[in-house]
This record gives structure tokens, sequence and C-alpha cells, in this order.
């Protein structure tokens, strides 16, 4: 009986970051960007798997066919950690400069809004989808 080779899958190392709209859109937006081309595709890493020197996230980093960095802003930590950790980033999108999303602080000023979704833009969230999902597809 013949096994079925597994695929090699995308790793997607990306932003949740809380502090910001763009954070919260690139996380959003990886989960969206699974949703579409499936988990046989693709999967999202445990960023802090790497400085924690977790052994199952760099076994399963190690065998990516690509790693792919989603950040909301230009402090890019997904792509600085991914790369502290010694691996080539085949792909690194940025929010702020990829899609031209304007950061805004969820951290203060906002008063009486609790809500989060009322500070992400269902718009910048397709946009990066979109994006993700083209780059994952590509070769």
């Amino acid at each position: 009986m013949e096994e079925k080779k597994e695929e090699k899958k995308v790793v997607i190392y990306n932003c949740f970051g809380g502090f910001s709209n763009t954070g919260f859109t690139a996380a959003l937006a990886t989960i969206e960007a699974l949703k579409e081309v499936g988990l046989d595709k693709a999967c999202i890493a445990c960023s802090v798997g790497l400085p924690a020197n977790v052994k199952d996230v760099f076994e399963n980093t190690d065998k990516a066919r690509k790693i792919i960095t989603v950040d909301g802003c230009p402090f890019e930590c997904a792509r600085k950690v991914v790369e502290s950790a010694g691996y080539k980033v085949a792909d690194s999108i940025q929010l702020a400069r990829d899609i031209q999303m304007k950061k805004k602080s969820l951290f203060k000023g906002y008063g009486e809004i609790t809500d989060v979704m009322q500070h992400i833009d269902k718009e910048d969230v397709r946009k990066a989808k979109e994006l993700i999902v083209k780059t994952i597809l590509e070769e």
C-alpha cells in the first residue's frame, strides 16, 4: 500500500498586534486567507515559539515550502522574529506599505468605543486577504 506524500505547506508568521488596527487587520486577513486556500496549503505558525525555542515550531518551519510574514506596520515584528531565528523569509507583506493602510492606535484615545471591529476597515481586510492568498499560491 502506497503512502500519500504530504505536500509541503506555506508557513505564515504574522503580527497579531492588538495595539493597532493594522495588527488586527493582519490577523483577520491571514485567517480569512487560510479559510480560502485551506489548511492543506498553508498554516499560521506560532510567532512566539521561535524566540521561546519550541522544538515543534522549528521542526514544522523547517518543513515549510516557503515562509511568509504578514506585518501590519513598518515595525515588521513578525519578519524580524523569523529572521532572528535564522530563517529566510520568502515573502514579506507589510500592510502599511503594501495596501497603504493608515496605522491607528487602539491602545489609547478611544474612550467609550470598546468594540474593536469599529476600528477595522473591512475593505482593508479584503485587500490584505487577497494579497496574502496571492502570495500563498505563488510558486
